[in-house]
């Protein structure tokens, strides 16, 4: 069983980006804001593995999901 960290940090180490929280603060003021009709896994900023990765999570309601709900609202404030 899986007993890991499933936080933002953790995500962020997931998808290859640093995973301080100074550089995901920074991450996040550098992106534009999603659109309301753009799926998180579908927005430019993602490589292609980041993008099925974040997609898989979400479909498969992985252990992930949590915290790519939060990634996902905190690029759209």
């Amino acid at each position: 069983m899986d007993t890991s960290a499933h936080d933002l940090n953790a995500l962020f180490s997931q998808l290859g980006l640093d995973n301080s929280d100074e550089a995901i603060e920074a991450f996040l003021s550098k992106q534009p804001k999603l659109s309301q009709v753009t799926l998180l896994h579908e927005a430019s900023i993602w490589n292609p593995s980041q993008a099925a990765f974040l997609k898989e999570a979400v479909e498969e309601d992985a252990a992930w999901v949590d915290a790519v709900n939060h990634l996902d609202t905190l690029l759209r404030k």
